[in-house]
């Protein structure tokens, strides 16, 4: 077994084994007596303020961390928007270059027919039948003048609708820029964003000591411990069963080969993922691309009930859909979780659960 195959079966194992180690509806067991008469530095009144503190801390951390995540999703949907609009501008100046080409060759041959009708002169047809030496032969010629009157005419239709579809494209073009300009100051807002939220919470990190930054890294481990135990009681986790598809199977090995790779807001790989950047990367692999933002999946990929989900699904957090893990099955997730940390697996049950969703329904 691989080293990343043997980091995940021990995340399966520490997810799974807080369902066992804990009855339902409890997260934690109460301490037994001390068997010292004194007090330990932990029971005492400064020690439970300060606990209260790095709780408060933790909440903040949290809100801040989340409101970044926000910003990221906007600023990855502003860029994947970007992506499109500069592709279409191409195919549009593609679309006017050849327009521009068949524009030129038809004012060449307009001019050529206006010459020909020039040397023609201004005779009508019926003197020209009456002078004819030969009225047979007039005939004929007539006919062939006579198509090539409708041949102009074409031509001209032909040349007034290549205009109009020209200044048509450059309309659209021109669009597209202004929208592409719009879009730019959307993502610099985001990206804005993104480093106030994160500069505000390392600034709180960096204040604190190496002991209460362990301590604190311990309750968000027990907060997500505390959630996913709830979520497992619930009993649900015996009604999931579904088993991965094959392109199910090829996401997850993706996703598991980056386990361990730290989260970059705006990052989707190699070295470095986002929440979405990972999920939307692995399901490329697996040939099956789909949107690029975690909002934007929850949008346009079919939603499927809990009970039904399967490994390779995705699971869409928090209200406003601004994290995503995939399911990984024993109710896990692989996931890229915020600034700081690195790809890992946690508990499918460890943050506020919106849906599920199938890429490959």
């Amino acid at each position: 077994m691989g080293k990343r195959n043997t980091t995940t079966m021990a995340g399966l194992a520490l997810v799974c084994a807080v369902a066992v180690l804990a009855p339902a509806g409890v997260a934690y067991a109460e301490p037994g007596p001390s068997p010292a008469p004194s007090k330990s530095p932990s029971d005492s009144p400064s020690s439970s303020a300060k606990v209260k503190d790095l709780e408060s801390i933790r909440k903040k951390l949290d809100k801040l961390y989340h409101q970044a995540a926000v910003a990221t999703d906007e600023y990855n949907a502003a860029e994947e928007k970007a992506a499109d609009q500069s592709e279409q501008i191409v195919k549009l100046a593609r679309k006017i270059a050849a327009g521009q080409q068949d524009l030129d060759r038809l004012k060449t041959r307009a001019g050529a027919a206006a010459r020909e009708q020039y040397r023609t002169g201004g005779i009508p047809r019926e003197a020209q039948f009456m002078l004819s030496g030969d009225p047979s032969r007039f005939l004929d010629d007539a006919g062939r003048a006579y198509q090539g009157q409708q041949a102009t005419r074409n031509l001209l239709a032909r040349l007034t609708n290549t205009q109009d579809a020209l200044e048509k494209y450059a309309n659209v073009a021109s669009a597209k820029w202004q929208q592409l300009d719009e879009g730019r100051e959307k993502k610099a807002a985001a990206k804005k964003r993104i480093e106030k939220q994160i500069k505000a919470a390392k600034k709180i990190e960096d204040k604190l000591a190496k002991k209460e930054r362990e301590r604190l890294r311990e309750l968000e481990e027990a907060a997500e411990q505390k959630a996913q135990t709830e979520w497992l009681s619930s009993g649900v986790l015996k009604e999931i069963s579904g088993k991965a598809s094959k392109s199910g199977k090829e996401a997850l090995r993706y996703a598991e080969k980056q386990l361990g790779k730290p989260y970059v807001w705006g990052a989707e790989g190699p070295k470095s993922f986002d929440c979405s950047g990972l999920t939307s990367q692995a399901w490329a692999a697996a040939g099956k691309p789909i949107p690029r933002t975690s909002q934007e999946q929850w949008k346009q990929l079919k939603h499927v009930d809990i009970k039904d989900m399967r490994p390779g699904d995705l699971i869409i957090y928090h209200d406003d859909a601004s994290h995503v893990g995939m399911y990984i099955g024993k109710g896990a997730i692989i996931h890229a979780p915020r600034p700081g940390r690195n790809v890992t697996v946690a508990g499918a049950g460890s943050m506020a659960m919106l849906g599920v969703v199938r890429p490959d329904a």
